[in-house]
């Protein structure tokens, strides 16, 4: 089958890595066009694109998928099928129907449950206690077509987003590579996702980061570990945002809800509302860098008693 891959961040690249040690054909690649990043806004192609044109791939970049002139582009490459992983944008009907075998799109969730932007960290933050990848006929609503096949996984103690991110990030690969050959052979079978169990998780946001720390401490810890590494959950310290990471229920601690009540080796302890405190390894003051919790405190940044608002 003649592919068109499209992807934008690092979780897609494992994706198109696995196509092309398939020797799969991939005759395009299409990604979100080249961004500012960090704090030199330098200009940075999306790291889909970089393993694109490392393998001397056609690269199309639209601001939006749509419009005649990108449809032109898209139809002289002539696929059978288009792969989508993490691409950024809603397909078009026109786009999704191109392809004589259509869209697909590997989703890293198990559908119906946490449809939408961010299903990894909603997992989390719900306290899951597994999850997965699916992958689905891509139709014009939103995560809601046909799953061709699941993938399942436990939620680890203590993952952190990013842990979980490249771990399904590779299921979803190895998912692509299985659903394929029957994709070609037509014995895909598109079982239609339940009506009941749907949820969603919206786009990451800053003021979701934000802890509550009068909250309960198991919501806390999970809320420290759904952000890391990004956007990074955070509090703040005389009026100085910091970004925590590492985070760890301790239930047999307690105090009022903010209080620094140890910094140590193994981390920055924080009394919560309810439920004990949470351990917090590693922070990222406003201006500085990340570091470990006890560097902060021997650096002046923190001490027992402080309290995190």
């Amino acid at each position: 089958m003649r592919i068109v891959f499209w992807g934008t961040p690092a979780f897609a690249v494992p994706a198109l890595a696995a196509l092309l040690g398939e020797s799969a054909d991939v005759v395009g690649v299409v990604t979100q066009p080249d961004k500012p990043v960090g704090r030199q806004r330098t200009v940075t192609p999306p790291p889909v694109k970089a393993l694109a044109v490392a393998e001397g791939l056609p690269v199309l970049q639209p601001e939006k998928p749509r419009g005649e002139p990108f449809l032109a582009e898209l139809s002289a490459l002539a696929p059978d099928l288009n792969v989508v992983v993490a691409y950024g944008h809603l397909l078009p009907q026109a786009v999704i129907d191109l392809p004589r075998h259509g869209t697909i799109n590997i989703h890293a969730s198990l559908l119906p449950r946490w449809r939408g932007a961010a299903p990894i960290e909603a997992a989390i933050l719900a306290g899951d206690a597994e999850t997965g990848v699916c992958i689905m006929r891509m139709v014009l609503a939103l995560d809601a077509g046909d799953v061709l096949l699941e993938r399942r996984t436990p939620i680890l103690p203590d993952e952190t987003g990013g842990e979980l991110t490249q771990r399904l990030s590779e299921l979803g690969a190895q998912a692509l590579l299985e659903v394929l050959p029957q994709i070609e052979g037509g014995t895909a079978v598109a079982r239609p996702q339940p009506t009941e169990g749907v949820t969603y998780a919206g786009k990451l946001s800053r003021e979701a980061a934000r802890l509550d720390w009068t909250g309960d401490a198991a919501a806390v810890a999970r809320t420290i570990r759904a952000y890391d590494p990004r956007p990074g959950a955070w509090t703040t310290l005389r009026g100085e945002d910091v970004k925590c990471y590492g985070g760890r229920l301790e239930q047999d601690a307690h105090g009022d809800p903010g209080l620094v009540l140890d910094v140590a080796e193994h981390g920055m302890l924080v009394a919560c509302g309810r439920g004990g405190a949470v351990r917090v390894g590693y922070v990222h003051p406003a201006g500085g860098r990340r570091l470990a919790a006890l560097d902060w405190r021997q650096r002046r940044g923190v001490a027992v008693g402080d309290v995190l608002q």
